[in-house]
Parts: structure tokens; C-alpha cells; sequence
């Protein structure tokens, strides 16, 4: 087992794998667009700690212990390892060895022999043996070192869809851990307007049973506070259903009892523009059709391979005696050695129909390849989009806020003294409400799209901070 970072991991694997395919680059766009990320190398596999959220670490710290998707993942790679460990087996002689001891008894009749009894000779014998088989195919024709980088090239890429699949837990996660951050300040705020409100209701009343207001403001205010009790049951609601989904993701019961942090984080907004050169080698899912395409093309010299006749060699040897003292004794040695030439002569078409179907799957990948890279330069662009927008969004609505309270203040201060009406009261609440909440979404919306921006440019690029055991493509050293 060796800890490798899922996001890097992939190209060590290729340069400690001989046999796989090597990695390459599709001709996808010409020119490819200019540098614009800067700092594109200061990314970081941790990279959810630029958030500055201690307790957001310790979430991702029980999804790597916990998370039954990751473990699931893992099963996966495991599986396409040992896949590609049998696919390269015939790679290497195959050998074997074997023991008998035989112990046989044969009555013979009729036999007019002086120790058989009432005519029966009964014979008793022993029979031990030592044998060793050796079987090999000769792949002149690569034939079947294609089938082995084709089955370690599809390994690779079953790395990379873990890669991917880590990255996309931890991106996941953090969404569901802010979105509960800004469900729980949602119910924060709905409590304390419905407070406000209360508080209106009981001074409305107040002169409403003094004879100055009438009773429509009353109504009013009492149905102001009912909506704003809907809403915050509400805010709740989705409140407890964040929980549960965050729970879900770290392997909890969905009891919606995780504790949740007090405010929202504020990231650096040191975050490059554009889109880096080396995109391609740094995603996970890019890498992993791009495997995909080298074991598409490994295949079709296997299948082009199989129209060749195939050569093998196979040997044998061995004693047999009667005495097991003597199954080392060199002179009861036998041995065989054999060679078979066999050339395809007539299968009804199913080789040629092979080489057809494998090229048309290595066009299947290569156009899979093409697409996955451009659409990793787009969710880059749009990441970097919804960054910059919601960056102007969250300014513009806390200028709004800050206004709408201030109006909300003064509404109320000149409904008391008589110079508004309770609808102008209303209004004013209800804009400071909606300004508030507005703002935590935007915020929330806005580290969501950091979130993305990392996960579009591959998660992060350092073997130092993160450790995650994934198992190498094992030699095939037994049978």
C-alpha cells in the first residue's frame, strides 16, 4: 500500500507502470487559450482550508474516516486493480507444480498360484509421482501485452474516478455544511424579526385600545406576526433537512443533531483569474478519459493482434516410482517440451467484426476525451464567472441592507410619533427582512462557487496535506 494524493496520484502510477499506456495530450483546441491563471501551482490539496473554518475540517476529517460513498469508491478501485492484475497474467509463464500418491489393490481369480487363497490373488501397490507443467504463449505479435495495458490503463483510470469521486465528497460536504451555516442564521433572523413584530403587535394594541389607531392596524399586525411565524417554521424546516443530508454524507444517522458553526467564513479573495495550461493534467475526471482512451486504443492492437497465429510453448517433467524414497533420484526423471502454432482460419467474421467494434471505441473515447477537457474549461470559466458576479451581488445587497434597516428604523420611529401609516411599517419591515436574507443566500451562493472553482480546476495539486491510502498495481507474482 502506498498513501498517494487522489488528485496526483495518477501520474506517479503511470510513471511506475511501464506496461500502461503513456499519458498524452489530445489535440482538443488550437491555440489553447493564453495563461491566465498565475497562480494556479499555489493551489493546495487541503484546499477547503482556505475557508478558515476549523470546525469545516473536522467535518472533512470524519468524511474520509466515515463516508460510505468513499469506501464504496475504494471497493471499486480495488476491484479494477485486481481486474487489471488477471487481464496481465498471461503476460508471464504459467506454472505449475503437483504430488500424487497412488495406493491400489487388485484381486486377480482364478490364478493356480500357491499363496492365493480359495483361488484369489490379491495384489497391493504403491505408486508415487512428482510432476512440474510449465505453459507459455509467445506474444510475438503483442497480442497480449496489449491486453495488459489496456487492463492497466482502465486500473489508472478507475484511480482517477476515485480521485474524482473524493474530491466531489469533500465539495459536497462543504456545500451541505454552509448551507446549514445560512439555514441556521435563516432561522436566527426569522426568530428575530418574528420578535420585532411582537413587539409592534404589543405597541399597536397598546393605542388601539386607547383609541388611537384604528382597528385595521391591529388586524395588520397580528397577521404580520402569523406570516412571520409560517416563515420561520419554515426556516426550520430546511433547517433540519441540511442537517440530515450533512449527517447522510459523513456516515451518521440522519437525526439532525450536528451541531452547526455560528457565522458563515470569510475567505481571502486572493483567487486567479482564468484558466491554467496544465488543465488537462490535473483533473481527475480529464485523466480518467483520457485513460479510458488509452486502454480504447491498447485494445484495438489486441484485437488487431488476434488475426496473427499464436505460438506457445509448453513443458513438462517429472518422476514416477513406487518407492517414495526414490521421487528425487534423477534417473527416473521424464520430461516433454512442445510447441502449438495455431492461425486463425475462418470464425465468421467475429475477428474483423472485434477490430471494428475496438475502433469505434477508441473514437467513443476519443471523443468522450475531447468533450470532458472542454468541459472542464467551461465549469472554469463559469466558476470564475459566478465568483466575480455574486462578489458585485453580495456588495450591492449589503448597501440594501444597510438601508433597508436604516428605513425600517425610521418607519417605525415616525409611525410612532404619528407621521406614517402602518402599511408604510409594513413595507419597510418586510424589505428589511427580505434584504437580510437575500444577503446570507448570496454569501452562502458565493462560497459555493469557490467551492466549484476548486473542484473544476481538479481539488488541489500537494502531496503534503492529505493522506489517503490507495493500493498500487500489484506485480503478478503468484497464481
Amino acid at each position: 500500500m502506498k498513501k498517494i494524493l487522489p488528485g496526483i496520484f495518477l501520474p506517479v502510477l503511470i510513471i511506475g507502470c511501464a506496461s500502461a499506456p503513456p499519458l498524452q495530450e489530445a489535440a482538443l483546441l488550437e491555440p489553447v487559450p493564453e495563461l491566465r491563471l498565475q497562480q494556479a501551482d499555489t493551489l493546495r490539496a487541503d484546499w477547503w482550508r482556505d475557508f478558515k473554518d476549523s470546525t469545516l475540517d473536522s467535518v472533512i476529517a470524519e468524511l474520509q474516516r466515515n463516508s460510505f460513498n468513499l469506501q464504496a469508491a475504494a471497493a471499486r478501485l480495488d476491484m479494477a486493480l485486481a481486474q487489471a492484475r488477471i487481464n496481465g497474467a498471461d503476460v508471464f509463464p504459467s506454472i505449475s507444480a503437483g504430488v500424487s500418491a497412488t495406493r491400489s489393490r487388485q484381486n486377480l481369480i482364478g490364478f493356480p498360484i500357491p499363496s492365493a487363497k480359495n483361488g484369489i490373488l490379491t495384489i497391493r501397490s504403491n505408486s508415487f509421482g512428482i510432476s512440474t507443467n510449465i505453459s507459455w504463449e509467445l506474444d510475438l505479435w503483442g497480442r497480449v501485452r496489449s491486453a495488459r495495458s489496456a487492463a492497466l490503463a482502465n486500473a489508472q483510470a478507475a484511480g482517477a474516478d476515485y480521485a474524482a469521486a473524493w474530491n466531489s465528497l469533500i465539495g459536497q460536504t462543504a456545500k451541505a455544511w454552509f448551507a446549514a451555516i445560512e439555514a441556521q442564521r435563516q432561522v436566527e433572523l426569522a426568530e428575530s424579526t418574528l420578535s420585532v413584530l411582537k413587539t409592534s403587535r404589543e405597541q399597536i394594541y397598546t393605542r388601539y385600545s386607547r383609541g388611537l389607531r384604528p382597528s385595521l392596524d391591529y388586524i395588520l399586525a397580528k397577521s404580520n406576526v402569523a406570516a412571520a411565524e409560517a416563515v420561520l417554521q419554515q426556516r426550520r424546516q430546511i433547517l433540519e433537512q441540511v442537517q440530515r443530508q450533512l449527517e447522510l454524507l459523513l456516515g451518521r444517522y440522519p437525526a439532525a443533531e450536528i451541531s452547526i458553526a455560528k457565522s458563515l467564513p470569510e475567505p481571502e479573495e486572493d483567487i486567479p483569474a482564468g484558466i491554467p495550461v496544465s488543465l488537462l493534467l490535473r483533473r481527475p475526471d480529464v485523466i480518467a478519459a483520457e485513460r479510458r482512451l488509452a486502454a480504447a486504443g491498447a485494445s484495438l492492437k489486441q484485437a488487431r493482434a488476434a488475426l496473427f497465429p499464436r505460438i506457445s510453448l509448453s513443458a513438462g517433467g517429472g518422476t514416477t516410482t513406487k518407492e517414495f524414497s526414490d521421487l528425487l533420484n534423477s534417473d527416473l526423471v521424464v520430461w516433454s517440451l512442445a510447441s502449438n502454432l495455431l492461425q486463425p482460419i475462418f470464425q465468421g467474421g467475429r475477428l474483423r467484426a472485434t477490430v471494428a467494434l475496438m475502433s469505434a471505441q477508441q473514437r467513443l473515447a476519443l471523443a468522450q476525451y475531447s468533450q470532458s477537457a472542454l468541459t472542464a474549461y467551461m465549469e472554469v470559466e463559469n466558476a470564475l464567472a459566478s465568483v466575480r458576479y455574486l462578489s458585485r451581488q453580495e456588495e450591492a445587497l449589503r448597501v440594501a441592507t444597510e438601508e433597508a434597516l436604516e428605513s425600517r428604523r425610521l418607519a417605525e420611529q415616525r409611525y410612532n410619533t404619528g407621521l406614517a401609516d402602518l402599511i408604510t411599517v409594513l413595507e419597510a419591515q418586510r424589505r428589511a427582512y427580505d434584504a437580510e436574507s437575500q444577503l446570507l443566500r448570496i454569501r452562502r451562493q458565493k462560497l459555493d462557487a469557490r467551492i466549484d472553482l476548486y473542484l473544476a480546476l481538479g481539488g488541489g495539486f500537494s502531496a503534503s496535506a492529505l493522506d489517503i491510502e490507495i493500493p498500487e498495481i500489484p506485480e503478478n507474482t503468484d497464481e
